[in-house]
């Protein structure tokens, strides 16, 4: 952040001071150097400037002294403010020379606009809408050009109007894709040379070895001279040698350079001015240049990438191999996990080394990934089934296909659920940090999922001896039951960790008859490395089953070869004994009344590994507390009623709470207590006889949890989306959305059929659209999977290609893909092309969308047909065949040529071999937070809600800072701070630093999370507000015709979020094109949310302002008419908004009979009155209450009143309650009071504070209804007294659960009341959605910085 932002910087400085580099033929220049740098952090900084690099070899002097690199500055003596630092050249090694010809390399590969789209990134559009309207920098730009922008406004307006692309206006079908990624207005990088190579005189002969030669380089200049270079200790000469003669001598007049950027600006002129080009051509901000921690996949690439790649270094040896540098990423990742954490400096450096290691490793996994599958490296064991690869440090496999059942299918679930268990693990924080789990990430990668981990220390010889030596398998069903004090701390961690994971501690029967305790599922194993930590592995049933969904073998029975062949009677009677299982599965303690006939459930599932989601669990027990809330007060009001059970001290109050903890289901009778054991429902396990009623108990428990994804989850999702708290826009967000609320994605047929069952479907079509979309989309994915395994190498451009035909073309059968090769490679030269005759060729489109039907129906359970082509979809649900494919390529890596694709073609093939570029790794990795910047967001988020916009404002700056100091604000997290930040800023009246603050949010979102992510679409939007507000109305329409565009690419025009668009337009733009996007606006906001709807009344309001500019004020007073109703039945007659449209519906009726008149007095045609023309003031308030950047009763002055009232009656109740608290509550409930009150005084509900909550923890509040939820319960040392007297000071209204909005975060809420509509967006663990429905932020996961109601809690 610089001062431009803000605060972060001022921060910043307090910590810096500045010092002045001289030396090593280096123009001097100042830099601030940080008060906690070392010598060597000086050090690299100064190397990193650009007035330094890329030289290297250097080292810092003070006073002619050396400076110790280990060396604080602050403690060398003589240094202050405005010190002298001589930069002195050091002798290379071989090394160190090969680093510094790489740094030159560096410089001469600067990136050019075409490089990130070729290696698959994302990369930022906004510079290439910003280039012509400000020639300043667009990060900072002062108010001159501000103020020479706004002057030109209208002149630039009425040019976008005349220009303004008919794929953009409403209705219009056409999606063009080569639009979506523009000519970047950088220039490209100049040559400096033809060619730069090892010279083929090496390696240096021994007796020039023993005169200092490390290597020879070869360069041919731009003017086509061929130089030898010799690189020795003191640095580069040109010596004498040609392609004949080996001649080492250093060339006559020529010196010994220390850089060899030096030496080659001696040799050639043209290198010389080529570099000078280079170093001058404009510099981008550092955000849009950094490279961000993990690639962020784009399915489009360069429109000629065959033409533009070309490496002219790539002869030099420099690049790194995997497989000769081999990390021990364990260690790295240990050691950065065993960091001190004790003060605020510390824990950023223990987060960014973190972050730092975990980016290099997912790095390494995607480079292993393609090396392994494209047969570079051998199988270190297994079989063909199972091949194990070592490379580059990494253990990668793709795991045994027995393990579970179902197959591939069980295998790949058995990855994805390992890194679950891992993340979960690795988010404990404090003393649990002494368990450890091994760097872990799954990679897809041409139809493969490979598995890799960082090395286990001390594990990697089998023949080491275990148990003897106190190392090795301390933990687990082979364990053993020697016991040692290393196996009594293990166990210590994970009692610990299971409290915290909600995990109840049980007791199972290992394979010899003994009774083995655990505080994980069966197959986790825990062990002591050999440095001395704690390891747990094999955590992929980290969680509870999922008890709707049973394991085929399971629900049907193994199938004996006999059976395979039984006759069509013998099939009749299999399925009548199934229907009977299925009866008896109904009958089962825990599921609901007639659950399996309204729903089907539970059923087998192709795979046996089906686990809930740790947001459900989370849920489920705030849902159980509740419960257990009202049947404790049930059970007191009928034994003389709550407070009398609680003053009298007697055993009635703990009658009630024990019956009340009996009858929910806790595991402790005495205080409610709600733990999970993983192993229920795991075939192979077995209880003790005498844990019969516990295992009873938690098969209970695991069977209700099941059901309430289907009774309560999927329908206040529905009801979330129907509202538009929530409206996702593509798979990556409906994916989000789902998981926030522990819904997993086999669900996906049961939220269709919900969906078709809702009354109000028509009002979810964008939701079903969505659902239906993502369920071809993953079907497709497993059988393309399948369908790369038969293909070899030099045709999957053409099998990929014909793969996606398949999908998108109804009657495509290959044929015209195969002419077409025939033809192309008969003009090559090739001969008859064989693509007719490869297996993967026969693939048909009504055979692959067969596949696609059944693979539905077997995995999702879909009632409704899919049909047998894609124009099913397109004609009933309007899904887009664009976004069919944008989905598939990124779920599945591809990368496809950047052209406009015709996919409309019946027969045709719109896709060839030639447009398929590449295939990158998919990688799903850990993520790692920044802790006290999630504390500090989540603080200003909440002062946002109370509309405390300065501590607001202060807190956000303070997390951008912290976020900007461990990850360079390349993080989706940072990404959405800053997107606060900048409202923030605007609702405090500084639009400038509004403007420099969201700029930055929209290319950090453009570069880490998409160019067209929803969230980078809902970034745009804002941008348009605030650019707006400074004059710049040109550039906003811009911004909102990119939004759009991405939206229609992304999902289309029928949409929630595309009438917020269009209102936003329609304000903007003048004339007809206005009035199109106002009333496509209107008529989506009243499809979607009826007439009586605020949105849709302010669309109404809008075409009436918009009517009345243009005369017709008989049209305006009708759409008046309708906003005053809606306003009415909202607000009543006396609310701000009812009474300016009252007063806007007089003047149009008075204006109206004026014109009336005239027009028959003189039939002259009158112009609208200026009371009646929206002023620029009027439209930016307009566009900020559209956007829900503010609300539309948002009122400083009553905010602020509204505070000090519930201070006050907190402060009166407080008073009047203290005698009876003092002498009827114990601490415990105090305790639980003071969460309450401050519930109360968190204003308008949604705030996260804390109360005392379930297991002695504490537990986030969310909303009005959720006091009931965060009472305190007691601790196990409060005892049952404790929680009485908590239910006793719970107000009356709690006990009925009147709840948040299905949309409300348990975390954040939304802060932009009803004017809404949301785009989430999604990255790394964290939802974001900023906009039309508020901010909202939801950390999930465990032990990510939620308070849980059952855990631990994070904070």
């Amino acid at each position: 952040m610089t001062n431009g932002n803000g605060g972060p910087a001022t921060m910043q400085d307090q910590d810096t001071f500045p010092v002045k580099i001289q030396g090593a033929g280096v123009e001097s220049f100042e830099m601030q150097a940080h008060t906690s740098w070392l010598v060597q952090d000086a050090l690299l900084a100064v190397l990193a400037r650009d007035e330094v690099s890329p030289r290297s070899s250097l080292t810092l002097s003070l006073s002619g002294t050396v400076l110790d690199p280990l060396a604080e500055l602050q403690s060398l003596k003589g240094f202050k403010p405005g010190t002298v630092l001589r930069l002195v050249e050091e002798p290379y090694s071989p090394r160190s020379a090969k680093a510094h010809m790489g740094r030159v390399l560096e410089l001469l590969r600067a990136s050019g606009p075409q490089d990130a789209l070729r290696e698959g990134h994302s990369i930022s559009i906004l510079e290439t809408l910003t280039h012509s309207h400000t020639p300043e920098s667009p990060i900072q730009v002062n108010g001159k050009s501000l103020k020479r922008s706004s002057s030109n406004s209208k002149a630039e307006s009425a040019n976008q109007e005349a220009v303004l692309p008919e794929y953009l206006l409403p209705g219009s079908s056409e999606r063009p894709i080569m639009a979506l990624l523009p000519h970047s207005s950088q220039p490209e990088v100049p040559s400096c040379m033809q060619d730069m190579t090892l010279s083929c005189w090496n390696p240096p002969p021994g007796h020039r070895k023993l005169q200092g030669d490390f290597l020879y380089i070869t360069v041919i200049t731009l003017e086509g001279r061929r130089c030898d270079i010799t690189s020795c200790p003191r640095g580069f000469y040109q010596n004498r040698s040609t392609v004949e003669v080996f001649d080492p001598r250093p060339v006559q007049s020529t010196p010994v350079f220390h850089s060899l950027m030096d030496l080659l600006c001696h040799i050639s002129t043209g290198f010389k001015e080529a570099l000078a080009t280079l170093r001058n051509r404009s510099q981008l901000p550092p955000v849009e240049v950094m490279p961000t921690p993990y690639r962020t996949l784009c399915w489009l690439g360069p429109s000629c990438a065959s033409r533009t790649h070309k490496n002219a270094f790539s002869r030099l040896g420099l690049e790194d191999h995997g497989a000769a540098h081999s990390p021990d990423w364990n260690e790295e990742t240990q050691i950065a996990r065993d960091l001190p954490q004790g003060s605020l400096e510390q824990r950023l450096q223990r987060d960014r080394a973190l972050l730092q290691v975990n980016s290099a490793f997912v790095w390494a996994v995607a480079q292993g990934a393609e090396s392994v599958i494209d047969g570079f490296v051998e199988p270190i064991s297994g079989g063909l089934d199972d091949p194990a690869f070592m490379w580059g440090g990494l253990f990668m496999s793709q795991g045994a296909p027995g393990a579970v059942a179902g197959g591939e299918r069980g295998r790949r679930a058995v990855q994805r659920l390992e890194l679950r268990g891992v993340q979960a693990y690795s988010d404990l924080e404090g003393v649990l940090q002494g368990l450890h789990t091994l760097p872990t990430a799954t990679v897809d990668y041409r139809g493969v999922r490979l598995s890799a981990q960082g090395l286990a220390p001390g594990l990697e010889d089998p023949e080491q001896p275990k148990g003897a030596s106190g190392r090795g398998l301390l933990y687990g069903l082979a364990a053993g039951l020697l016991e040692s004090p290393h196996r009594r701390k293990l166990l210590e961690l994970l009692a610990q960790a299971a409290k915290a994971l909600c995990v109840q501690r049980h007791v199972v029967l290992s394979p010899s008859g003994h009774q083995v305790p655990l505080f994980t599922s069966a197959d986790a194993q825990g062990l002591l490395g050999a440095d001395g930590r704690f390891y747990l592995l094999d955590l992929f049933r980290s969680f509870p089953a999922d008890a709707n969904f049973r394991p085929p073998a399971e629900m049907e029975g193994e199938k004996s070869p006999v059976e395979e062949e039984a006759t069509e009677a013998e099939t009749t009677e299999v399925a009548a004994k199934e229907g009977e299982k299925m009866e008896s599965c109904a009958e089962e303690v825990g599921w609901p009344e007639n659950y399996h006939a309204d729903t089907g459930l539970p059923r087998s599932f192709p795979q046996g590994l089906c686990r809930l989601r740790p947001e459900l669990m989370q849920a489920f027990i705030q849902h159980k507390h509740a419960q257990f809330t009202k049947r404790a007060k049930e059970r007191m009001e009928e034994n003389g009623g709550i407070e009398e059970c609680v003053m009298a001290a007697d055993s009635r109050g703990t009658d009630a709470v024990r019956g009340a903890c009996k009858d929910v289901g806790s595991v402790s009778d005495i205080i409610f207590e709600m733990r999970f054991n993983p192993n229920i429902f795991t075939p192979g396990v077995s209880f003790p006889s005498c844990d019969s009623e516990s295992t009873r108990l938690q098969e209970r428990l695991q069977r209700e949890a099941a059901a309430l994804i289907v009774t309560q989850q999927i329908p206040a999702f529905l009801e979330c989306c129907l509202k538009d708290y929530e409206a996702p826009i593509d798979s990556a967000t409906l994916k989000l959305a789902l998981h926030h609320r522990g819904i997993n994605l086999r669900y996906l047929g049961h939220v269709a059929k919900a969906i078709s069952q809702s009354e109000h479907k028509e009002q979810l079509r964008h939701i079903m659209r969505l659902v239906l979309g993502d369920i071809v989309v993953r079907s497709a994915r497993r059988i393309f999977n399948n369908f790369l395994q038969t293909v070899e190498t030099s045709s999957l451009s053409a099998a990929v290609s014909h793969f996606l035909c398949c999908l998108l073309v109804p009657h495509f059968n290959g044929n015209p893909a195969g002419e077409d090769a025939k033809k192309k490679s008969r003009r090559r030269g090739r001969g008859s092309a064989a693509a007719e005759s490869t297996p993967w060729s026969m693939l048909t489109g009504a055979e692959l969308w067969s596949l696609i039907g059944q693979d539905a129906v077997e995995t999702y359970g879909i009632t409704e047909s899919l049909g047998s082509s894609p124009n099913h979809l397109v004609e009933h649900h309007r899904l887009q065949k664009l976004s069919l494919l944008r989905e598939f390529s990124l779920k599945t890596g591809l990368q496809l040529r950047l052209r406009d694709y015709i996919l409309d073609n019946q027969t045709k093939a719109p896709i060839g071999p030639d447009d398929v570029l590449n295939i990158f790794p998919v990688v799903k990795h850990v993520s790692i937070s920044t802790h006290d910047a999630l504390i500090s967001f989540r603080s200003g988020q909440s002062f946002l809600q109370k509309g405390l916009l300065e501590q607001a404002h202060d807190r956000l700056k303070e997390a951008a800072y912290l976020f900007n100091r461990v990850c360079d604000d390349l993080q989706p997290q940072a990404c959405y701070c800053l997107s606060v930040l900048a409202k923030v800023a605007y609702l405090r009246g500084y639009p400038l630093e509004a403007r420099s603050i969201q700029l930055k949010a929209v290319v950090v979102s453009e570069r880490v999370l998409g160019f067209d992510h929803p969230n980078t679409i809902l970034q745009y939007t804002l941008l348009a507000v605030y650019l707006y507000s400074g004059g710049e109305n040109a550039l906003a329409q811009k911004c909102l015709l990119r939004a759009r565009h991405l939206l229609l690419t992304v999902h289309g025009e029928d949409h929630p979020y595309t009438a917020t668009l269009d209102t936003c337009l329609g304000l903007l733009l003048t004339g007809e094109q206005a009035g199109k996007f106002l009333q496509s606006a209107l008529r989506l906001n009243t499809s979607f949310f009826g007439p009586a709807d605020l949105r849709t009344a302010l669309s109404q309001h809008l075409l009436s302002q918009w009517m009345c500019c243009k005369g017709d004020f008989r049209a305006a007073m009708s759409h008046e008419k309708e906003a005053f109703s809606a306003f009415t039945n909202l607000f009543g007659e006396d609310h701000p908004q009812t009474r300016c449209s009252s007063e806007f519906l007089g003047s149009i009726t008075q204006q109206a009979v004026r014109v009336e008149r005239s027009l028959r007095q003189s039939g002259a045609d009158t112009q609208a009155p200026e009371g009646l023309t929206p002023s620029t003031e009027t439209v930016l308030e307009q566009l900020v209450l559209v956007t829900g950047i503010r609300k539309n009763s948002h009122s400083d002055r009553l905010l602020e009143f509204k505070q000090k009232l519930l201070e006050q009656r907190a402060a009166e109740q407080a008073s009047t309650t203290a005698t009876a608290t003092a002498s009827s509550a114990t601490e415990g409930g105090g305790e639980g009071a003071e969460g309450e009150e401050k519930a109360v005084e968190s204003g308008e509900g949604g705030s996260a504070e804390k109360a005392a909550g379930v297991n002695g923890h504490a537990q986030g509040l969310g909303g009005p209804g959720s006091l009931e939820e965060g009472a305190a319960t007691g601790t196990a040392a409060g005892g049952v007294r404790d929680q009485a007297a908590a239910l006793a000071e719970k107000p009356s209204g709690a006990a009925e659960g009147k709840s948040e909005p299905a949309g409300a975060d348990p975390v954040v809420a939304s802060t932009n009341g009803a004017l809404s509509g949301t785009a989430p967006a999604t990255g790394d663990g964290v939802v974001a959605a900023d906009g039309t429905a508020g901010v909202r932020i939801v950390v999930t996961g465990t032990g990510a910085g939620e308070a849980t109601a059952n855990g631990a809690a994070a904070e």
